[in-house]
């Protein structure tokens, strides 16, 4: 995925939460879920935009799904930003 993803990934706070949160390490749906006062089909679309922007890997185990950070796309579009101010 392109910055552009990355970025509307970002724009929602729900989003960055979820960020914050697997900083710490790898957590189930369920467990990041127990954070948010929404509905699960709302935070499955949350995590879906995260998926498609590969700021996070998901593995299924058994039944649960398990979300880890994908830190080297951060690094990507943090690389990219600072790229910018370079060119001037």
């Amino acid at each position: 995925m392109g910055i552009n993803a990355v970025f509307e990934a970002l724009s929602h706070p729900v989003r960055r939460k979820v960020l914050a949160l697997l900083k710490s390490g790898p957590k189930s749906a369920g467990e990041l879920a127990d954070h948010f006062a929404l509905s699960r089909p709302t935070l499955s679309v949350h995590f879906a935009k995260l998926k498609e922007a590969d700021l996070v890997a998901v593995e299924r185990q058994g039944t649960s799904l398990i979300y880890h950070l994908n830190t080297s796309v951060l690094e990507q579009a943090l690389a990219d930003v600072l790229s910018l101010r370079e060119e001037k």
